[in-house]
């Protein structure tokens, strides 16, 4: 990483871990050969596995709940320092961030909350939001920062296949879209938007139901933003394995 002219990195929400393991997740993750790897929804602790990253750093927040959420990050670079959480308790015990401190930048992997059935989660949702957004905000000023996750919303109408029949819906509410316009706007940039504007059918995650990954019915709600001062070091976003995404970075 310390001798590379970019700098590569990896996003996956892996819906478990331990389960991903046995569907060649080791095999991607070494011919990849990235920089960073930030995991979402690992559903683990550590303990439960028995795993080897090699050469990589690891850093792991797991929720305080069994198999649930949790967040897990890989740096071939040791970072200048890492924390956990937000430094908000009520936040903090379901393993949703973990921050990288390196000499330029500010790396924060999450895995924001579900508004779930019913929208039942949605105004503990819209808090976290805002306080995400301060935790980011303060970051900011101190250096730029690199956000990657899944942040469990789409953000406009080209992001999803069925926008018209989904504004009800967890992960395309009028709320949910608005909080994602306001993080951008406090000085971040879309990644994927910033290199493909108007590239359609570019969706991250697909429903079980209905065939909808084979006829490619999908959502966008994985990203990598970005610090707008980093926008010229954009070298490449792109989708691999239909649900991973993943940014090169010119040093």
């Amino acid at each position: 990483m310390a001798n590379d002219k970019n700098i590569r990195m990896m996003s996956w929400n892996v819906n478990g871990l331990r389960a991903c393991m046995g569907k060649g997740f080791m095999d991607f993750f070494n011919e990849g050969d990235f920089d960073i790897v930030g995991l979402q929804e690992i559903k683990m602790n550590k303990e439960q596995g028995n795993f080897d990253f090699g050469g990589y750093h690891e850093y792991w927040n797991s929720a305080v709940r069994k198999g649930y959420s949790g967040t897990a990050v890989f740096s071939k670079k040791e970072p200048l320092s890492h924390t956990y959480g937000m430094g908000i308790a009520r936040h903090d015990n379901e393993g949703r961030i973990i921050t990288l401190e390196y000499e330029t930048f500010y790396y924060v992997n999450v895995y924001t909350p579900n508004s779930q059935h019913e929208l039942k989660r949605l105004d503990y949702r819209m808090e976290w939001e805002d306080d995400f957004r301060a935790y980011i905000g303060g970051l900011n000023k101190v250096k730029p920062v690199v956000i990657c996750g899944d942040l469990n919303v789409a953000h406009k109408e080209i992001d999803l296949k069925n926008p018209k029949t989904n504004t009800k819906n967890p992960g395309f509410t009028k709320e949910e879209r608005g909080k994602i316009t306001l993080l951008l706007e406090s000085g971040l940039t879309d990644s994927y938007r910033h290199i493909n504007p108007d590239k359609e059918g570019a969706y991250t995650w697909w429903s079980f139901r209905s065939a909808a990954r084979s006829r490619n019915i999908g959502w966008r709600i994985d990203y990598f933003l970005v610090s707008e001062r980093l926008n010229e070091n954009i070298a490449d976003v792109s989708t691999v394995r239909l649900w991973v995404r993943t940014i090169v970075l010119s040093a």
